[in-house]
């Protein structure tokens, strides 16, 4: 399948890494290209000219060439600049296709641990927004309420027992969407389908206890799930 991955941070890298993998085309888009390709680290870490280096299947491209040729367009952006990042892609190359948003509202303007952007929670969400920016789109809003390293491997803790969380209008992209995470091998009966595109207001609002979680226990490896 071809994929596009929207974001060249952590959280795109991981995504477009494990997509590799297994099989997939992938491009990942950047605002500047040429910028971008020689980006390095510092402090002695790796940056992306060497991340790309090691993953030499992964394509890098500008955001509207990365969605252009897609199936799938995935939003690994920071939330506050999703919808810009995405209309710079282009909504003519976003028209009719699967946008699957990982992305979370955060402000960090008052410090750390952030906070959610109010006009982007409670009565709305990022993943709302999106859908209503591109109409002819598919929005799928999953993956958000986890580390970057657990969207690609829920065998990392509790054998894979644990929630994962979709929203979206459209049945059939949802059902594509849950066969692209059956292969980072999420389980069936551990993706729970909490309706429309509304329900990422829900998704969304996890992160404030997530990021409060994460800080106590100084990791970003755990997940919730369901008892019943």
């Amino acid at each position: 399948m071809n994929i596009g991955v929207i974001g060249t941070g952590n959280v795109g890298q991981t995504l477009a890494a494990k997509l590799s993998s297994l099989g997939h085309a992938v491009l990942i888009g950047t605002r500047n290209v040429a910028e971008k390709a020689v980006s390095t680290g510092k402090d002695g870490k790796s940056g992306f000219k060497e991340w790309l280096a090691a993953n030499s299947n992964v394509k890098l491209a500008t955001f509207a060439d990365a969605a252009a040729s897609a199936e799938i367009v995935i939003n690994a952006t920071h939330g506050g600049i999703s919808v810009n990042a995405l209309q710079l892609a282009g909504a003519k190359n976003l028209e009719g296709k699967i946008i699957l948003d990982l992305a979370n509202p955060l402000d960090f303007s008052h410090g750390t641990p952030p906070r959610l952007i109010p006009e982007l929670s409670n009565i709305n969400s990022l993943g709302e927004e999106i859908q209503k920016s591109f109409p002819l789109s598919k929005v799928v809003k999953t993956l958000n309420t986890m580390w970057c390293g657990l969207m690609i491997n829920p065998d990392l803790v509790g054998g894979g027992d644990h929630v994962n969380y979709l929203s979206g209008n459209d049945v059939e992209a949802k059902a594509k969407v849950k066969s692209l995470l059956k292969e980072f091998g999420w389980k069936d009966e551990n993706l729970f389908d909490l309706g429309d595109i509304t329900g990422a207001r829900a998704t969304e609002a996890v992160l404030p206890i997530w990021l409060r979680v994460s800080g106590a226990l100084k990791t970003g490896a755990f997940n919730f799930r369901i008892i019943r």
